[in-house]
């Protein structure tokens, strides 16, 4: 996602916090094992110096040199782009009967092979964007309220303007 506003989520309890929210609307979604924010998992993989995104000063506020943060810091978006990728465990149905139990008769059995779908990560995609979406558009009205469109519109922009003057840009410098 692409044009948050810095200070979406909270800093404070687990719960409120945006990734935990997003994470918890994404795991929520069948056959879905895995999300990761940013760099997520390679993330741990690396060394403290290696994993934070550097900050520089820029011309229009703040620039980092990466978005291993995936535009999450301590609960709250960074004004960098939202980065959230999710694992899917492949479909139950397989060519291969695989074994199992009879659960009339707790005796070992097949599998029955029955073809239902072939792939179901373009669904998945679609969901998972939806999740996303929703998790967003409730941290917005949570932060900016407003009884219209109009007036959450009015908030935002007015936010926009208050901290102008401190906003990092989206752009990333580029790592040389």
């Amino acid at each position: 996602a692409h044009g948050l506003p810095i200070g979406l989520g909270s800093f404070t309890s687990g719960d409120n916090r945006l990734d935990s929210q997003l994470a918890g609307a994404v795991m929520g979604i069948q056959a879905i094992k895995g999300v990761e924010i940013g760099d997520g998992f390679e993330t741990a993989r690396r060394r403290g110096s290696a994993a934070h995104d550097e900050m520089y000063p820029g011309p229009d506020g703040v620039v980092r040199s990466t978005n291993r943060a995936g535009g999450l810091e301590g609960g709250m978006t960074n004004g960098q782009p939202l980065r959230v990728r999710a694992a899917m465990k492949p479909i139950s149905t397989v060519p291969r009967a695989l074994a199992t139990v009879d659960m009339a008769t707790g005796e070992e059995a097949v599998a029955i092979h029955q073809r239902s779908d072939v792939c179901a990560v373009p669904a998945a995609a679609v969901v998972v964007e939806t999740m996303v979406a929703l998790v967003l558009a409730r941290a917005v009205l949570e932060k900016f309220g407003g009884d219209s469109l109009a007036e959450t519109r009015r908030n935002i922009d007015g936010y926009l303007q208050a901290v102008a003057h401190q906003s990092p840009s989206e752009s990333i410098r580029a790592s040389g």
